[in-house]
């Protein structure tokens, strides 16, 4: 038993509060695949000793679940949460940027459209908002390799392209690799006609 030096864990999931279980279940079963792997009402006469109604446990992976949603009734969105201290987003990776890509127009024709979408250099991403307004990012890694990208962030400023998805797509439909959509990106080549609100995220 080592008792001396950090262990170093995985993140596994996170747990969040809604007021609307279906609502969120059904968002992260479209945008990504989540099923559900367990859901249940608290139990009979836990009444004023549990603060839900109802909890499920969601994934996308081998993983039990990603996601801990608690049902709890009567809780309101923030308005001002702006001002507020909370968790700013959660994020989710693709293996290519085809899957990206391609998960973008998948919701794109349901009508799910990105808050911002942008070439960060060590990913690209892709920002949506949950039905409780919660930040969620699909990305993939631009080096297709972690302790590349983690080179990249130790080394290099932080710093977007804000780009759009459609102008990706076309590009790649007409022979553009992955790092040729990289570079592009970085060159300003598919910046969106219509700019993202930076306050979106915040």
């Amino acid at each position: 038993m080592n008792t001396d030096i950090t262990i170093h864990p995985k993140l596994q999931h996170l747990g969040l509060v809604t007021a609307n279980l279906d609502a969120m279940t059904g968002w992260y079963g479209q945008v990504l695949g989540m099923t559900i792997n367990h859901r249940s009402a608290a139990p009979a006469g836990a009444a004023g000793r549990r603060p839900f109604s109802a909890v499920a446990f969601i994934g996308n992976d081998e993983v039990h679940h990603r996601l801990a949603l608690f049902e709890v009734p009567g809780v309101a969105g923030d308005p001002d949460k702006a001002r507020h201290i909370r968790l700013q987003h959660i994020a989710f990776e693709y293996q290519t940027i085809d899957d990206l890509l391609g998960t973008y127009a998948r919701l794109k024709s349901l009508g799910i459209l990105p808050v911002m979408a942008a070439d960060e250099g060590m990913g690209t991403s892709f920002y949506y908002v949950d039905p409780d307004q919660n930040n969620v990012e699909i990305n993939i890694n631009n080096y297709g390799n972690e302790w590349t990208a983690t080179e990249h962030m130790k080394n290099s400023p932080f710093g977007r392209a804000l780009v759009d998805p459609d102008k990706m797509i076309a590009a790649r439909k007409a022979g553009a690799s992955p790092w040729a959509l990289h570079e592009r990106a970085l060159a300003g080549e598919f910046v969106p006609e219509k700019s993202y609100d930076p306050r979106s995220q915040f």
